[in-house]
């Protein structure tokens, strides 16, 4: 007990610096592929429907990494799982660098092993950085989760304004080259730490598994309850499930095309589409802060329930950016639309299933990676025969539906909580 107590006065601050700037690393080299877009396009030739196949590999991998990772942490550690995602997520880099070195065929496909690590590392990075933070701070495990999520949300939104210097200057190698020293040197620094286990300072189930979940109780729980049934065997979890994958189509179709948009279509300068794309993340961060105190005061599920709403204007309104401030704002909004949706769909589910919060949570962000890469891919075959600004039209499908999925998959909640609350 003794060693316990002093182990939690020594804070290890260093190791805790690096959890939290792989966090912002992992944001940066995820936006690094759609940062690179029109460059891409211009060095290699890429046609719209290659640009849209290079986020499948990162589909499968993320998946196969997310639904993998629990079972090497337990293994391996959290620790080495991250060092382990910082080092794929270095060599993600390496082979975009070196496409610029290849003849385009071959180029093609190094981007696709580039893009197939990124989601590797992506997939296996999820338990290291949701299982660390309350390990470090068991005593404000919410603040330290949203703390971490939103350096990974400030990489994503800086990442294209770091890349935007090397492309202006004919450097760009320059910007994955210096990503993959950083993730590199960062691999090292955290496999020479010391991090604390899982179990060793294992905190309450009761203080929530995020900072935006619904306040509403449940009932407590017998022996026997709804909750107690595998999440797989419910229509709830696959309402859930398909709202996660309608939302990840939206959110792949804002953030991956949203520099080619801009530049191709609306012909605004590379400055102002990359501006753009930082926009979109950094309001993305920014909406899920003010969720954090809005859920104060509001239920959680009105601001969920709020949010496609505000998606389905920005599709309506994208198609009329034809000048810098109308896209940046245009993107803005789309950032502030989709910020909270899917954290708050993961609280919602993990009250529904309060016994398999780490499992749902896997597979509902597995369902996010395979909803955006499937919904980039899809744009970039439609781009030859439907133009983009009516795509974005029709784009205004996917929170309409995920809208009404959404009051069928709350309904069912309370109708359930009722049944636990009869059977008592």
């Amino acid at each position: 007990m003794h060693t316990q107590t002093a182990t939690q006065r020594a804070t290890p601050w260093l190791a805790i610096g690096s959890l939290y700037l792989a966090g912002m690393l992992q944001g940066l080299t995820l936006v690094s592929f759609p940062a690179s877009s029109a460059v891409l396009k211009q060095m290699h030739g890429f046609s719209d429907a290659q640009y849209g196949a290079i986020f499948l590999p990162q589909v499968a991998l993320a998946v196969i990494g997310a639904l993998g990772g629990g079972a090497l942490a337990s293994r391996l550690g959290l620790k080495a799982l991250l060092g382990a995602a910082l080092l794929i997520n270095a060599v993600s880099q390496l082979l975009l660098a070196g496409s610029m070195l290849l003849l385009p065929p071959t180029a093609f496909v190094s981007v696709l092993f580039g893009t197939a690590c990124l989601g590797l590392g992506f997939g296996v990075s999820g338990a290291p950085l949701n299982g660390l933070p309350p390990l470090f701070f068991p005593q404000r495990r919410d603040t330290a989760l949203v703390a971490l999520h939103t350096l990974l949300g400030l990489g994503l939104a800086i990442g294209p304004l770091v890349a935007s210097p090397f492309i202006m200057s004919g450097r760009w190698a320059g910007f994955p080259v210096l990503l993959a020293a950083l993730c590199t040197l960062l691999a090292v620094v955290t496999f020479i730490q010391r991090f604390p286990r899982d179990g060793e300072e294992r905190p309450a189930p009761a203080s929530g598994q995020l900072a935006m979940c619904d306040p509403m109780p449940l009932p407590a729980m017998t022996p026997r309850t709804l909750h107690d049934e595998h999440p797989v065997r419910t229509a709830a979890f696959w309402l859930f499930t398909a709202i996660a994958v309608l939302y990840a189509f939206a959110e792949g179709t804002f953030g991956n095309w949203a520099v080619l948009y801009l530049q191709d279509v609306k012909h605004l300068p590379e400055t102002v589409a990359a501006s753009a794309l930082s926009v979109f993340w950094a309001a993305m961060v920014g909406g899920r802060l003010l969720t954090s105190v809005l859920v104060l005061k509001l239920a959680p599920r009105y601001i969920w329930l709020s949010l496609p709403g505000l998606m389905i204007v920005a599709f309506l309104l994208l198609p009329f950016a034809d000048t810098p401030i109308l896209g940046i704002a245009g993107f803005a909004l789309a950032g502030l639309a989709c910020s909270a949706f899917f954290p708050l769909s993961i609280g919602l589910a993990s009250q529904r299933f309060s016994r398999h919060v780490p499992w749902v949570s896997s597979m509902l962000i597995a369902a996010l990676m395979v909803g955006v890469g499937l919904g980039s891919y899809l744009i970039g075959l439609l781009r030859d025969a439907v133009a983009m600004e009516q795509l974005y039209r029709l784009s205004t499908l996917y929170p309409i539906a995920a809208l009404l999925l959404g009051f069928v998959v709350l309904r069912r909640r309370r109708t359930s909580a009722l049944g636990e609350t009869l059977q008592q």
